[in-house]
């Protein structure tokens, strides 16, 4: 009796400490998607965008940057709850296939650090940025942060317009 009982704790006692250093569950890795939370009459959006990098900084412009992108590319969703969530997506300036191949020069130095997407961009408050993951001590990869970014989707589409990447 003694014998199973030892046995039994030993056994939980192992069962712990396996479960205890499994993987660490880090949102950083987690593939988080750019939502609009509101609409102003002047073709402006708030889009709450993410943005992965070293550290804060850089995430947060990385965030700038993909809200722009998204604007460009990729379907956007209305958050729910938000007065324009009866249209539920917001399509994509670009809608030509193959676009990203296609005008990826044009994008990759529109997009670049200190480019010209900050004139169709900026923070709509600072108290709108978090952190959501740090780095951590088995992977010390990534930051991802959370950012309210404004983004002048009129102007925007005017640019790209008159760069001929769209058409009227």
């Amino acid at each position: 009796m003694k014998k199973t009982k030892l046995l039994a704790g030993l056994v939980l006692m192992l069962a712990l400490i396996i479960s205890a250093c499994g993987a660490h569950k880090s949102q950083a890795y987690y593939d988080y998607k750019s939502k609009i939370i509101g609409t102003e009459l002047d073709g402006t959006y708030t889009i709450r965008a993410y943005g992965r990098a070293r550290n804060a900084a850089d995430a947060y412009e990385q965030a700038r940057k993909q809200a722009v992108y998204d604007v460009c590319f990729n379907d956007i969703q209305f958050a729910t709850g938000t007065s324009a969530s009866s249209s539920k997506t917001l399509h994509p300036l670009i809608d030509e296939v193959n676009a990203k191949t296609k005008y990826e020069d044009y994008f990759n130095a529109f997009l670049a650090d200190k480019g010209e997407y900050e004139n169709y961009t900026n923070f709509c408050s600072k108290n709108e940025r978090r952190i959501l993951s740090s780095k951590f001590a088995r992977t010390d990869a990534q930051t991802v942060a959370q950012v309210t970014v404004c983004v002048d989707r009129k102007a925007l589409k005017e640019k790209l317009i008159k760069d001929n990447i769209i058409k009227k």
